[in-house]
Formats: structure tokens, sequence, C-alpha cells
């Protein structure tokens, strides 16, 4: 079994806090819908609707799992860490899982000891940087 990466967790582990989270998912959304808009401007795809999601999903779900956090959560100063043992990675599997539960809104909304059910289900947090 690898070994943990004692620089991967960020030393403080204080939940983010509402304002960071809501500035970062708006920051997601936006650049997402930028660059579908793009892809239509440059004629890829024909509608920048399904593919401003494919690309919202697909970024926040793969930088989560390689970067611990999505463009908008890095810019903002905000991980996603494993609750079980912050020094390893959250992986695909726990960032596809959180990410589908976001997009329903209401497991962001509830939330127990500073996770959201998303948080829960994935088995992550959401920490301060």
């Amino acid at each position: 079994m690898p070994q943990p990466d004692p620089t991967y967790a960020p030393t403080d582990l204080t939940p983010a806090g509402w304002g960071r989270r809501i500035l970062a998912i708006l920051i997601d959304w936006g650049t997402s819908w930028a660059a579908a808009a793009a892809l239509v401007e440059t004629g890829v795809v024909e509608h920048s609707g399904t593919p401003g999601t494919v690309i919202l999903i697909a970024e926040m779900a793969f930088f989560t799992a390689l970067l611990g956090g999505s463009f908008g959560k890095l810019l903002t100063r905000v991980r996603v860490v494993r609750h079980d043992d912050p020094s390893r990675p959250v992986g695909l599997l726990r960032a596809l899982v959180r990410t589908a539960l976001t997009f329903l809104l209401i497991p962001p909304l509830l939330t127990f000891e500073g996770r959201g059910l998303h948080d829960l289900a994935a088995g992550t947090r959401t920490v301060t940087i």
C-alpha cells in the first residue's frame, strides 16, 4: 500500500466558509460556460447548454481528484480532502460522487458539522487552506 504524502494535506483543517464555497462554484460555472461558448463560437458544438454542463462536471470531478479542488476552489483557497485521511488524494470515484450530488443543490446546503450531504456521501470534507 502506498504511503500517504505528508505534503498533500493542509496543516489547518478549518471547514471552508459559505462565502468561499459560493464564490468557488460561481467561478467554476463561469469558466465552464465561457469554455462552452467558445466551443459554440468556433463551431465545435452547436449549443452551449449541454457542453457547459459536461465541462463543469468534468472540471470539478477531475480537478478535485487530481488537485484536491476544482478551479474555483483552488482560486479561493479551498480544498476537498478525504475525511478519513486528509493526507491522501480524494480519488476519482469520490470526486465523481461528490460532484454528481453537488448538482442536486440540496446536499451542499444541508450541512452537519461543516460537511454537506455530498461530502458525507463521498467521505470528504471541504477545508480552507
